[in-house]
């Protein structure tokens, strides 16, 4: 993991551990494919790190907010010219996603246009059911956040799959949740039995009660939400930036006692590889 955190965050003393990026993950297949999920700041390190010998990369955008993008232009791949490189991500009821990515990717607010980067730039519109990238089979679906914004499920020739939902409110501020079956419940169709799940949980539960549709979970029903979904191991994502180290340990002690999850939970943090 490259980036944990929601918003725009700097790394700190207090936040040593967890780290301060916003949200990047790649996934590596054990055939050489790659798969960039968001392009937060943490991109930038990902993109310092990769081979030479590298010659194409997928990035899946769940959705446009800058700090789920603002580290796309400080990703030195897109600067090669015999890189290919594809783009996924959600349009608007108005735009396509190549113009919405223009919108942010030429001046003032970047020197750079996307038209004049030199890699080789493909463009993909999601949701679009699923799709084979290299090795990996890839579905896409909206969940609830404002955006538009998508969930993914990446699953391997074996069937070991994991799906990422980095910023998203299934509970919506119901008294009981779930209170809907798995089938009916957002995101739950991406998340159901995976082997890992990657999942938003921003808030505690007494934040959550401030920020109900802000389009965010707290960890107690992110916990909820992977056990509706039949998940194996969870890693709650997408930390607040205004929290510590020491606020998420808490958090996550208190969520973990109050939930008592039957998976295993490994709370996200830049730098961890997890293997499947």
């Amino acid at each position: 993991m490259w980036g944990t955190r929601g918003s725009i965050a700097s790394p700190g003393p207090e936040t040593a551990r967890y780290g301060g990026n916003t949200s990047c993950v790649s996934v590596l297949g054990d055939e050489g494919t790659l798969l960039v999920l968001d392009a937060g700041t943490g991109i930038r390190r990902l993109g310092a790190s990769l081979p030479v010998s590298l010659r194409r990369v997928d990035i899946l955008l769940t959705h446009l907010h800058m700090d789920h993008i603002q580290g796309l232009g400080f990703f030195a791949p897109l600067y090669r010219e015999d890189l290919d490189v594809h783009l996924w991500g959600p349009g608007s009821a108005t735009l396509r996603l190549q113009a919405r990515l223009r919108r942010y990717l030429s001046p003032p607010l970047f020197p750079v246009n996307l038209s004049e980067l030199p890699c080789r730039l493909t463009f993909h519109e999601v949701p679009a059911g699923e799709s084979d990238i290299g090795e990996f089979r890839v579905r896409s679906a909206l969940v609830c956040h404002p955006g538009p914004t998508v969930g993914y499920r990446i699953t391997r020739p074996d069937g070991a799959a994991l799906a990422y939902l980095p910023d998203h409110e299934p509970a919506l501020a119901a008294l009981r949740f779930p209170s809907l079956p798995r089938a009916w419940t957002s995101g739950a169709d991406l998340a159901a039995e995976v082997d890992l799940l990657i999942h938003d949980g921003q808030y505690s539960t007494a934040e959550y009660a401030c920020h109900c549709g802000w389009g965010h979970s707290s960890l107690e029903q992110a916990f909820a939400f992977g056990a509706l979904a039949g998940a194996k191991h969870f890693v709650p994502f997408h930390h607040d930036p205004a929290h510590t180290d020491a606020d998420i340990d808490r958090m996550m002690a208190e969520a973990i006692e109050a939930g008592r999850p039957e998976f295993p939970v490994t709370p996200g943090t830049e730098g961890t590889t997890i293997a499947l």
